[in-house]
């Protein structure tokens, strides 16, 4: 059976350039390795780059030893959804394509603050 997203359909990509999920296939499909919950497919914003960076977690830099280009406003990246809620309750959470965003995110999050958050859908994955 395949992956599924948040609206019960097929899990459909998030990006590939830059190369994006916990296991790095472009999707944001999870498993129990995955303990962050990767779920959520977002389109990243210079305010939630900021907000992510003042929580310790600096998605600017590149880190070339865990293969991760840094992010830039535009971007589309799979993260983790107890960092978007965060964001969300702080006022900037960054626009979220709910049909590559995995349906495990609904174990935090509602669908209506996804919803909320929708970023237009385009079928072309970068």
């Amino acid at each position: 059976m395949s992956a599924r997203n948040v609206l019960g359909g097929d899990l459909e990509d998030c990006s590939h350039d830059p190369l994006t999920g916990y296991f790095r296939t472009g999707c944001c499909e999870t498993g129990p390795q995955d303990t962050g919950s990767h779920t959520v497919c977002a389109v990243i914003t210079a305010d939630f780059l900021q907000y992510s960076y003042t929580r310790g977690n600096d998605l600017i830099t590149p880190r070339r030893d865990y293969a991760f280009p840094g992010l830039r406003p535009g971007d589309r990246w799979c993260l983790c959804v107890n960092r978007w809620a965060e964001a969300w309750e702080a006022g900037c959470a960054p626009p979220v394509i709910l049909e590559a965003t995995h349906e495990g995110a609904l174990k935090r999050v509602t669908l209506d603050m996804l919803k909320a958050h929708r970023a237009p859908h385009t079928e072309e994955v970068p």
